[in-house]
């Protein structure tokens, strides 16, 4: 799936999720194209970032061919909210499984980056990561975060730890 369609098919999805009051489009200069903004129903909000990298062999200059098959299996929706917050590591549980069990035939796996990460091979930063059947991925590494009634930090990837 290619980014502009990614962040199209996430906007979508979220905004249909229940703990979520809207996710449009949203993009940072040249830096970021593509993004996501979420606003959950606490007013809490979190702009994602949309990056793919194309299945091998795949070219962008060519006419998009969607590769589907079986839908990942539906997982329970985790709880969103943490002490009435909302948590990076919560939004990354709880978007994976909003995207799991959003029906696309396209999608292979969702994921959240910390998923698997330990103390000898911690994650970078948090995010959601898609594997595509064709073999594509897609990247949602969270770049900022806002209390209710905040405005986003100055600094990307600079994110509270409840929000």
């Amino acid at each position: 799936m290619r980014p502009q369609r990614l962040m199209e098919f996430v906007a979508e999805t979220l905004t249909n999720a229940p703990e979520v009051q809207r996710a449009v489009p949203w993009q940072e200069g040249g830096v970021r194209p593509y993004g996501v903004q979420v606003t959950f129903l606490t007013g809490a909000e979190l702009w994602l970032g949309v990056m793919a990298q194309a299945a091998p062999g795949e070219s962008y200059d060519e006419p998009e061919v969607p590769v589907t098959a079986e839908p990942p299996a539906e997982v329970a929706v985790p709880e969103l909210l943490e002490g009435g917050k909302v948590t990076p590591l919560s939004a990354e549980a709880y978007i994976a499984a909003v995207l799991t069990n959003s029906g696309s035939a396209e999608i292979k796996r969702a994921y959240g980056y910390s998923e698997g990460a330990t103390m000898t091979r911690p994650t970078s930063a948090p995010g959601v990561g898609l594997e595509f059947h064709s073999a594509g991925r897609g990247f949602l590494p969270f770049i900022h975060t806002a209390r209710a009634g905040q405005g986003k930090g100055r600094q990307a990837f600079d994110l509270q730890e409840a929000f």
